[in-house]
């Protein structure tokens, strides 16, 4: 379905990619994972046909450097953020539908897919941030192309609008659609690929499969704990005779954990009698050397 060879793009002294060369198969669900600046966006923008580039790239046996046009139109495209005119949902599938040249008749199905068949003649100024990433990937469903390309899809989103999303790129996965998305969390990598293509100073260092990622990278999983102003030096005291590596940071704590063991600590503070106020996971790359995120 996609194949690079070579590819390769410099930014005046900057190599941004370095001869990447990589095949995905059709119904693959492939992720980029690296580094702000290790070529992930680079590598989209390439495949997406709008980034110039050395090297050769086809796409559903197009060579997207001679006809981006026709190598763009089998690709939908979601961004991190996508922006909306303020119209309804309907009206802004209506408007997208006549730019993509897309029959109309196809929005139902895009709506459903995505589950905003009810919200329909809402306006976009009044849908969640999770809403509007689903309208996103309803746009790139409009003139249903077998490829679909996310840069960073739940970035800005909450836990509960990153799962809904992350169901309804899987569904499409599963219904044959090729996926190629760009992520920094470890679960959605887990979750929704197949493979794995870590880029590194624009090279491309690892392809593995999804599970072999933490070990392979040396990363780590850590479990971020919220406990009461009265009850955080009891909480730190239960972690260090648990043996827990953790890192105090303000209000809360963060507890490094194995991938088959996430919530263990919560029992632990559990048996303790003392109440966890929230918890939430954070991603190996962020604090794999303890940094700081107050």
């Amino acid at each position: 379905m996609i194949t690079a060879t070579n590819l390769s793009k410099r930014y005046g002294k900057t190599l941004a990619l370095d001869q990447v060369s990589f095949t995905i198969q059709a119904g693959e669900a492939v992720a980029l994972w690296g580094a702000n600046g290790a070529g992930k966006t680079t590598t989209l923008r390439c495949l997406l046909g709008v980034q110039g580039f050395e090297g050769e790239l086809t796409v559903n046996g197009l060579d997207v450097r001679r006809n981006g046009k026709a190598a763009r139109a089998v690709v939908g495209y979601v961004p991190q953020e996508a922006a909306f005119y303020d119209l309804t949902v309907l009206e802004t599938l209506h408007f997208y539908a006549r730019l993509k040249k897309a029959a109309a008749a196809r929005i139902p199905a895009a709506l459903e897919q995505v589950q905003l068949t009810g919200h329909a003649a809402k306006r976009v100024s009044m849908l969640s941030g999770g809403m509007k990433q689903r309208l996103a990937l309803a746009v790139a469903l409009l003139a249903d192309p077998p490829i679909l390309v996310l840069d960073e899809p739940t970035a800005n989103l909450d836990v509960q609008a990153q799962r809904d999303f992350v169901h309804a790129i899987q569904s499409l996965n599963q219904a044959g659609k090729t996926i190629v998305f760009s992520s920094h969390r470890l679960d959605e990598v887990i979750a929704l690929g197949s493979r794995v293509l870590v880029l590194a100073d624009g090279r491309l260092t690892l392809d593995c499969q999804p599970h072999e990622l933490a070990q392979k990278l040396g990363l780590h999983r850590w479990l971020r704990i919220w406990v009461a102003a009265q009850h955080h030096d009891d909480s730190l005291r239960v972690l260090n005779e648990q043996g827990y590596v953790f890192l105090p940071n303000g209000h809360s704590v963060y507890v490094q954990v194995n991938l088959g063991a996430k919530i263990a600590p919560l029992r632990s503070l559990e048996q303790a009698r003392i109440p966890v106020e929230d918890f939430d996971f954070v991603d190996g790359e962020l604090l794999a050397r303890g940094d700081n995120h107050d």
